[in-house]
């Protein structure tokens, strides 16, 4: 039976920030939390694989990360430190770069204030791409507020492990030119996408189009984006939070995804005593519809251990 996918929406407090959210599914049920990567507003999450979650029996709750979408922006808040290709050779080999104006221990802490505004101690934590860089962080520093951990698509970036693809990597970085209007920043969005996205399950021109243009209507602030990406090198290899993880943890990735290598998931499942591996044939990095179904049920096959 279909659940009543009525949407709740607010913003949480976490210190100087208000952190913007919504929910699906029952509010009784056991709560699933949604934790999105770098840049990525939380309606990267879409509405019908968070309906698809909450119609398994879940409260889910997805929000936008700080300094993206609808949630508090860092606004004059600096990146210091090294240049870039010396901040990247630094995060090569596992060391933390200095300059960050935050780390994922503190946006950790935004997903625990999430918790906190809607009174929920325990929760599914599960985090996609940097998004399961936090969730890493999260079960370590936060073990009792975690029922189980899931870590899609990411890695724990520790030494010297596989770069990323460089076209991916290069998509990822670039830039649409300074003059941009609303429609180039769009457009060129839409290919960042396709090019990181399963070559498997390709979406459409049109539909990427309209997916981007979803997102730059919401919220455009590549500002952000920038801070979030010293976030994750000022926090280095992540390896001495999965040695403190204590919580079932779920390991999700895909096989052909180049942006983060499945060597990366390879690397968070053997430093998480205990965990379990999930490799989906024919994804990249994203979460392709035709996928919902495995994905989903992985998911809560995973809940339902506890």
């Amino acid at each position: 039976m279909m659940v009543d996918m009525t949407q709740r929406s607010g913003t949480a407090p976490a210190g100087d920030l208000e952190i913007c959210y919504d929910e699906f599914g029952d509010v009784d049920a056991p709560p699933v939390l949604l934790i999105m990567g770098l840049g990525a507003q939380m309606v990267y999450w879409r509405e019908g694989f968070c309906q698809q979650i909450a119609d398994a029996g879940y409260r889910v709750i997805r929000f936008d990360n700080r300094d993206i979408g609808l949630t508090t922006k860092l606004d004059g808040a600096h990146v210091g430190g090294p240049a870039l290709p010396l901040r990247l050779g630094q995060s090569a080999v596992g060391r933390a770069v200095a300059g960050a104006p935050y780390t994922l221990v503190d946006m950790a802490g935004d997903a625990e204030a999430v918790l906190n505004h809607l009174g929920i101690e325990r929760a599914h934590i599960v985090g996609a791409s940097m998004g399961g860089m936090i969730t890493q962080v999260f079960a370590a520093e936060h073990a009792d507020r975690t029922e189980t951990a899931t870590v899609i698509m990411s890695s724990n970036n520790r030494a010297f492990l596989p770069p990323p693809g460089p076209k991916q990597l290069q998509a990822l970085l670039s830039a649409p030119p300074k003059d941009a209007d609303r429609e180039a920043i769009i457009a060129h969005t839409a290919g960042v996408a396709r090019i990181i996205g399963s070559p498997v399950y390709p979406v459409s021109r049109e539909e990427a189009l309209a997916r981007s243009t979803e997102y730059y209507d919401r919220s455009y602030y590549p500002a952000g984006f920038l801070r979030q990406f010293a976030a994750i090198q000022g926090t280095g290899s992540l390896q001495r939070f999965n040695e403190r993880t204590t919580a079932p943890t779920l390991v999700l990735h895909g096989t052909h995804d180049k942006l983060m290598r499945p060597t990366g998931a390879k690397s968070v499942h053997r430093s998480i005593r205990g965990s379990r591996l999930h490799m989906v044939d024919g994804m990249a990095h994203d979460l392709p519809e035709p996928l919902w179904d495995e994905i989903v049920g992985t998911l809560t096959g995973h809940f339902a251990q506890t």
